[in-house]
């Protein structure tokens, strides 16, 4: 996949200037007395984990130790070993939240959401696992059971990204819709997963139209034409969490530190946010005044 460097960490460069000057005047005292720094800049170091899931490789720890001394030497001169990048890597975690919420994309009144698993071990590893104790669960999707965690998201008609959550895997996603769509107006398409009569009136009431498939054993109801066609082109988040997974490292089951997988899944959606050519619905414009 082909990227800017330059454009990327320009763009990360301008929001560490502003993040880190209100850093030096937040009002809660840490109250850590040593703070070591490093002799890599933080935009630098969000550079590198956002670079990483638009690059070719698929190991962190490769790309880290060949691909940037050997493709980017030049641009990190001042790179610290690998080790010392993962122990510094929870202090990324922040910047990222902040950084997303920023590249949230605009309100254009059509919107889709639906979760995806991300799965933490194997099943049969489930007993085994210490990293993720106590944090994920065992959850189940229309492709089985899974154990791990579970991202729910809420893309605009353009591919963009204008709401996310992680939570365990046996969170049910219509407990999360109403608080991760407050900001938004006009018409939410959604699977027979997010189906529920009190959560309808309660979107509707605030001005979004939740519209979903329906159950064989539920009774028809009439939906307009355009509201038809918008419901089968809900598969386009579908895309979207498979160019996150198979291209840009989104989900695997190497994580040692519950705190390095968010940063890992953060930095994904900030590399899928700034990019270009992202999947989106194509339509006239009569269809949306339907």
């Amino acid at each position: 996949m082909r990227y800017n460097i330059i454009a990327i960490f320009f763009c990360i460069d301008e929001f560490c200037k502003t993040f880190e000057e209100w850093e030096k005047h937040r009002l809660i005292d840490t109250g850590r007395k040593r703070y070591r720094s490093c002799e890599m800049s933080l935009s630098e170091m969000l550079t590198i984990m956002v670079i990483f899931h638009v690059s070719p490789c698929k190991v962190f720890k490769y790309f880290y130790i060949h691909y940037l001394s050997s493709i980017h030497k030049q641009d990190f001169p001042n790179l610290i070993s690998y080790n010392r990048f993962v122990q510094l890597m929870p202090r990324l975690f922040v910047p990222f939240c902040i950084l997303l919420q920023n590249l949230f994309g605009e309100e254009t009144g059509i919107y889709i959401a639906d979760p995806t698993a991300l799965p933490v071990c194997h099943n049969k590893r489930i007993n085994r696992n210490r990293v993720f104790k106590e944090i994920a669960q065992r959850g189940k999707t229309t492709m089985g059971w899974f154990y791990g965690l579970k991202l729910h998201m809420v893309i605009n008609h353009k591919g963009s990204i204008m709401a996310v959550k992680i939570t365990p895997g046996n969170v049910d996603e219509r407990t999360l819709l109403n608080e991760m769509t407050r900001h938004l107006k006009g018409s939410l398409f959604a699977d027979k997963g997010f189906i529920s009569g009190s959560l309808f009136k309660e979107l509707y009431q605030r001005g979004l139209k939740l519209i979903t498939g329906i159950r064989s054993n539920m009774k028809n109801y009439l939906m307009s034409l355009g509201e038809k066609i918008l419901l089968r082109k809900r598969f386009l988040i579908e895309t979207i969490f498979d160019i996150l997974k198979v291209h840009m490292n989104l989900s695997h089951t190497r994580h040692r530190s519950p705190t390095n997988c968010c940063v890992n899944i953060l930095s994904c959606l900030v590399a899928y946010q700034l990019r270009q050519n992202k999947p989106s619905m194509k339509f006239a414009k009569p269809i949306i005044q339907n």
